[in-house]
Order: C-alpha cells, then sequence, then structure tokens
C-alpha cells in the first residue's frame, strides 16, 4: 500500500475528539494500522499539535498522546530544502505548503485532510478520511 501523510487537522480531531470529526479520523487511524499502510505527519505538524492540544488538555495529557500517536505512525522530516521548496511555492498558505513538498520529498503521494481545496494543484492524491476508507 502506498504511504499516506495525515494533515495536521486529521490528528487534532482524534486528540481533541472534534464531535463531527473524531469518528472518521480515529477508523482512518485504525483502518491504516490494520492494513499496515505507513502512515506519517510531518515533523511541522509535531508542534502544531503539541501547540494546540497543549492548550485544551495541558502538557502532560498531551505528552501522552503524541507518544501513543507515534507508536502506530510515522514522523517525515523537514528539512532546509523543504522550506525553500514550500517558500518558493506561491501558495499562500506555508503550513500547507509544507506539508506537501514533505510529501513530496518522502515519495508520499497521498495526504488525507478536511480541506481538500487547500491542496489543490498539489500534483497528490487529496482525500477526505471518508474517501480514503471507502477507496480501501
Amino acid at each position: 500500500m502506498k504511504p499516506i501523510l495525515f494533515d495536521t487537522n486529521i490528528v487534532l480531531d482524534i486528540a481533541l475528539e472534534r464531535r463531527e470529526f473524531y469518528e472518521n479520523a480515529k477508523e482512518l487511524v485504525k483502518v491504516s494500522y490494520l492494513n499496515s499502510i505507513p502512515a506519517f505527519v510531518t515533523a511541522s505538524s509535531v508542534t502544531d499539535i503539541y501547540y494546540l492540544l497543549k492548550k485544551k488538555k495541558g502538557h502532560l495529557n498531551t505528552i501522552d498522546f503524541l507518544k501513543s500517536f507515534f507508536m502506530i505512525t510515522d514522523i517525515a522530516g523537514v528539512d532546509k530544502e523543504i522550506i525553500i521548496e514550500a517558500l518558493n511555492s506561491g501558495m499562500k498558505d506555508f503550513e500547507d505548503a509544507i506539508q506537501i513538498e514533505t510529501a513530496k520529498q518522502n515519495d508520499i503521494s497521498i495526504v488525507i485532510t478536511r480541506n481538500k481545496k487547500d491542496y489543490e494543484n498539489s500534483g497528490l492524491e487529496i482525500y477526505t478520511p471518508e474517501e480514503y476508507i471507502s477507496k480501501l
């Protein structure tokens, strides 16, 4: 199976148990794990997730969540080359540009997000959690 990249919002949907998105995001992670689909988040997402989750759940709960989450997912590194490519991409959302460039440079062709429009013209396959699960 092709590796997939979880957008930051997917991880936060699980961590914060966002009512309307939680079940689909949780099912996505479960399905990827059970089907041995290599799943990643970007290193830059980890700091965003920590920052946002810590505000709601505190430091210790955030650390516990991240440790558990990274037992079943991997982290794709972000380096100078990725940052430069993202800066030169012309995209208005720098965070999304980093996600796209990280995926491309790590041979990850699929991004799972709730904000598909943010990834238009990326050259990657973009799915919502529901769409990805239904295609398996």
